[in-house]
């Protein structure tokens, strides 16, 4: 091959390799977070649809990012901020921080996830105050989550009640 086609093919090829990344499907992110969850013993669909992107620090630290803030419902209604962290080990999500979750008309903030046996069908959400044990296959597949905007400063209060956190 000459260098003249040498030199007319390398351009080609760069923006041939730069259509195909832009045309890749917008759910990558999500699929691979629901591949890290899975590899961690975690059903895949405990984050949303919409996840844009995710890093995962050496330390396990885990900070997902949303397209925007929105509302999900598993079993119960589930706030996510634009950006969810936690330490990611096998079967947990510890120490959360942008995810609440409605119980009786109030909102906490969900401060663990964990699944301790894989083979019982459970997962446990940690709401600081109780956990709450649901049933996993309610979170196999990723929600649909419907942007909300942010959390009002008096999300958690009704009828003179605070969130304890």
């Amino acid at each position: 091959m000459s260098l003249t086609h040498r030199s007319f093919l390398f351009p080609f090829l760069s923006l041939l390799l730069l259509l195909l990344l832009l045309l890749l499907p917008p759910t990558a992110s999500s699929s691979s977070i629901q591949n890290l969850l899975k590899s961690q013993g975690l059903p895949g669909g405990l984050f949303p649809e919409n996840v844009k992107s995710f890093d995962l620090g050496q330390n396990g630290r885990l900070e997902v990012h949303l397209d925007s803030p929105c509302m999900a419902k598993y079993e119960t209604r589930v706030h996510f901020d634009s950006v969810v962290r936690a330490n990611l080990s096998y079967g947990g999500l510890v120490g959360l921080e942008g995810l609440s979750q409605e119980e009786l008309f109030l909102w906490f903030p969900v401060k663990g996830i964990i699944v301790s046996d894989t083979s019982s069908g459970l997962i446990l959400f940690d709401i600081g105050l109780a956990r709450k044990q649901l049933s996993r296959s309610l979170f196999e597949d990723p929600p649909v989550c419907k942007p909300q905007g942010a959390v009002p400063e008096n999300f958690g209060r009704k009828m003179g009640f605070a969130v304890l956190g």
